[in-house]
């Protein structure tokens, strides 16, 4: 199995979803008592969540790429960059670190291609939802994305940074998600991408009137399969 380096801690709460994803899946496809090779940085979430806020790309390129210089130096032959929204910032990382990235939205646009989906809706941040960078992505793979209206992608990235990277789960907030994945469903969304990492906590793929697609799932199980090739 090729070694893994995970770039986490945006937030730590999903850092830790994706240390049980990972390993869970390597156990399954291995058996026995074994686990997955990982290598884990994990940063500081407050300046990260500051750099997202101010749409300072930049600034964020730069602390993901030194991290993942340190991974490839340890000895990281594939990267898993823990967060959608950091995503803004993989091609980068794989240029500089010079180390392959399992690309999240790439993953995902295909998963959704592989049940027949051309057509979702997107919750996540702020940032995820609205920059562009997300929806171009998926595009290009063939996705057409859609998202909740200004008011609610709101609402969605308070209950993101102020309650789930706080570990917070709130039955409110919960229906809140749900409702808005009923309302792109009734625009004539197939499915629906969770497109945060946190949304694990708090959301199941069958909790809305369209199949969800749990980006950190399907990010964590292909990332097995590549290490494994």
């Amino acid at each position: 199995m090729k070694r893994i380096g995970v770039l986490g801690g945006m937030s730590w709460q999903s850092t830790l979803i994706y240390y049980r994803y990972l390993n869970e899946e390597a156990n399954a496809r291995l058996g026995g008592q074994h686990s997955a090779d990982l290598l884990i940085w994990s940063g500081d979430f407050a300046p990260f969540a500051e750099a997202t806020a101010e749409r300072d790309w930049d600034r964020t390129a730069r602390v993901l790429c030194d991290a993942a210089k340190e991974l490839a130096t340890a000895g990281a032959e594939l990267l898993v960059i823990a967060s959608n929204v950091a995503h803004v910032a993989a091609d980068l990382v794989e240029s500089v670190s010079g180390v392959q990235v399992v690309n999240m939205i790439d993953v995902t646009a295909r998963r959704l291609q592989e049940v027949g989906i051309t057509r979702a809706g997107l919750i996540g941040t702020a940032a995820v939802m609205e920059d562009g960078f997300y929806v171009e992505r998926m595009r290009k793979n063939g996705i057409e994305c859609e998202v909740p209206s200004a008011a609610t992608r709101k609402e969605i990235d308070r209950i993101i940074f102020d309650e789930l990277v706080r570990g917070v789960i709130d039955d409110g907030s919960h229906r809140t998600l749900v409702d808005a994945i009923d309302a792109m469903a009734d625009e004539g969304a197939e499915a629906a991408i969770l497109g945060c990492t946190e949304l694990s906590l708090i959301l199941d793929e069958d909790d809305g009137m369209v199949p969800g697609f749990d980006t950190t799932r399907i990010h964590a199980v292909t990332a097995i399969e590549a290490a494994l090739q």
